[in-house]
């Protein structure tokens, strides 16, 4: 990461040469303590109007920059927060919700002074990497996204006292805190929406379910099942990988089946991709012979021939929320000892079906 100053040198009164303004420059300028141009540019109460106007039009008039780097150390922090994608770097290239996330992280930090620090975490070796980076407590806190169940990482981050807000709960009883989309309600809003249309072998291609947000829209796809009043026929239930790939040999399975399903819910929008050029490339059709549906409502499902009804997660927003919450779990963590501490949030965002024609 490249950092430029701007400006050219600037000579500073006093005979000291070129160099930037120091704070002693500034007190003696407003005619304050060196401890008050501190409170004010650290943004204390503690102040008067009349001194922060001096303090203020002193550091205006000598264009004194505080050094951030003294002051984070001072106040033992580091002024950086590192989002975490614990998958292979082609998944998080490929998959629109991760950018989408990212995104929404970048749009929270805008107006701050944190530095983002993208970590994507592929296999062991990178992973006992981020450990020892984690240790140093080189970053004020961490994002972490698409979690399996037994990753270690919310762990270790418990264990290092490092302020974490995760999305991709890796269960119902997650401890930390956490943004999630309600992926129950997607994929039963999902099926509900096949079902009105007079589809009776509705199949489902899951995500990994060692990932507990397909475990949930495979629940979901159960419950809209049932509230349909259809039965579950489990050779209809086909795991993959939420890659193109794994939507591919999903739908050849299904294709298999005698009799095939006459629509199919795929839990993404990348695997449904997979799964629609199977179905070409057998001259099945879309929706007349299979209707389908994805999840995500990326802009993949918008670019699909037909394009693909989806179930929309509000994934920019989830970024956007996950970086708040850090925030405001990084500030809680320097509470005084004692100090009243509000519950560690966990917040569920609603999803919402968008019909297209591929249903």
């Amino acid at each position: 990461m490249a950092i430029r100053e701007t400006g050219g040198p600037r000579t500073v009164r006093g005979g000291r040469g070129a160099g930037r303004p120091t704070l002693e420059e500034v007190a003696a300028r407003a005619g304050v303590g060196r401890g008050t141009v501190s409170r004010v540019v650290n943004g204390s109460p503690r102040v008067s109007d009349r001194t922060r106007a001096a303090v203020e039009a002193a550091v205006a008039e000598l264009g004194y920059v505080p050094n951030r780097a003294a002051r984070a150390l001072a106040a033992n922090r580091t002024d950086a927060i590192a989002l975490v994608v614990p998958e292979a770097e082609d998944r998080f290239f490929v998959e629109p919700y991760f950018s989408d996330i990212l995104r929404g992280v970048g749009a929270a930090l805008a107006d701050t002074e944190m530095q983002l620090l993208l970590t994507i975490v592929g296999n062991d070796r990178e992973r006992g990497r981020l450990a020892h980076y984690l240790a140093g407590h080189r970053v004020d806190g961490v994002l972490v996204v698409s979690l399996s169940s037994d990753d270690p990482l919310p762990d270790l981050l418990t264990e290092l006292g490092i302020p974490a807000v995760i999305s991709g709960r890796r269960s119902a009883d997650e401890p930390l805190p956490w943004v999630d989309a309600d992926n129950v309600s997607g994929a039963r809003q999902a099926v509900a929406h096949l079902a009105a249309r007079g589809r009776r072998r509705i199949a489902t291609v899951t995500g990994r379910l060692d990932i507990y947000g397909a475990q949930c829209r495979l629940t979901g796809y159960r419950d809209g099942l049932a509230e349909a009043g259809l039965p579950v026929d489990e050779a209809l239930i086909v795991p993959a990988d939420f890659t193109e790939e794994g939507g591919r040999a999903a739908m050849e399975t299904l294709l298999a089946q005698d009799p095939a399903p006459d629509a199919v819910f795929v839990a993404s929008d990348v695997m449904a991709a997979g799964a629609r050029q199977v179905l070409r490339a057998r001259s099945v059709r879309v929706p007349e012979d299979i209707a389908m549906v994805g999840f995500d409502d990326s802009s993949i499902a918008r670019h699909m021939d037909p394009p693909l009804t989806s179930v929309r997660q509000p994934i920019e927003e989830m970024g956007r929320v996950m970086a708040q919450t850090l925030l405001a779990e990084i500030a809680r963590a320097t509470l005084p000892v004692g100090a009243p501490r509000p519950p560690q949030p966990q917040l569920m965002l609603p999803t919402e079906l968008v019909p297209r024609s591929s249903s």
